[in-house]
């Protein structure tokens, strides 16, 4: 059995602020023996616009937000996923929005960069281009960890469910899902996917939402969720507002699962996780 995390924050354009929020969630969580934490998309910065965005992007390897993750591993002796965070990339006006995982001894040892962009329509009131600022990645990523093998998603990711397939293939046990949610969409959809993502692929899922009125005038849904690869919820978050939510993964029984219904082995129609072009 291992415990793992999902911390629910309702982030700024404060960097340091957030930085001390999330340092006090990730105590939180270690001392509930979490040996896995999962932070939500944005977490270190909610920007205003696309250029605050980009005035706080880093370069992979080095900066305060990345410096921050790494300390933290280090100091509670934990995996964390570092939620989402602006990256620079090949065009100066845009960033990569990058979910970074970093091993106990406070290394980077994977990075995923977001894939789907929100460009939505939600209401005559509210309407989200991520594509104004943001270059969407392109490769999937499974990561090997003494946890489980980790599939890294962000957000959006959700509704592609090709893309968890791929991971699933490529031997995902583990689902993680920073997001920030909207209210409307959050309401209808959020629990609905998060629980078939597990389904489909038999995986447990970590969804680490944003969760609350933000300083852009966003709203965010919150409800972060573990979801058990039965569909069932290990631990939910009810509502907005900063938190911390555990629960207990285990290896034998997701093995037991995959047995009885072996879906991978009945599979006839197959993703390539080097399937996507580089854009």
């Amino acid at each position: 059995m291992t415990t793992v995390a999902a911390v629910q924050m309702c982030s700024t354009s404060d960097v340091e602020e957030n930085l001390a929020a999330a340092a006090g969630l990730i105590a939180s969580a270690a001392r509930q023996g979490a040996r896995l934490i999962v932070l939500p998309e944005n977490f270190a910065v909610m920007g205003v616009d696309d250029d605050e965005r980009c005035r706080q992007k880093e370069v992979f390897g080095a900066g305060k937000i990345q410096d921050f993750l790494s300390a933290q591993s280090q100091k509670h002796h934990v995996w964390i996923v570092g939620g989402t965070i602006p990256m620079a990339c090949q065009d100066e006006a845009k960033v990569r929005a990058a979910s970074l995982l970093f091993n106990e001894a406070g290394e980077c040892v994977a990075r995923y960069d977001k894939i789907h962009l929100f460009d939505v329509v939600i209401s005559d009131h509210e309407s989200y281009k991520e594509s104004d600022g943001i270059q969407p990645g392109s490769k999937i990523v499974v990561a090997e960890t003494p946890i489980g093998k980790i599939g890294m998603a962000v957000c959006y990711d959700i509704r592609f469910p090709e893309l968890f397939r791929c991971m699933a293939n490529a031997g995902a046990e583990i689902l993680v899902l920073p997001s920030a949610f909207t209210v409307k969409t959050g309401e209808a959809h959020w629990e609905v996917l998060t629980r078939s993502r597990a389904i489909e692929n038999f995986c447990y899922v970590i969804g680490a939402g944003q969760g609350g009125t933000h300083g852009n005038g966003r709203r965010t849904y919150g409800h972060s969720l573990i979801i058990h690869p039965w569909g069932r919820k290990l631990a939910e978050l009810t509502g907005e507002g900063a938190g911390v939510i555990c629960a207990d993964l285990n290896p034998d029984e997701l093995a037991e699962i995959r047995k009885s219904i072996p879906v991978a082995q009945h599979q006839r129609i197959f993703f390539n996780i080097n399937g996507l072009n580089e854009k």
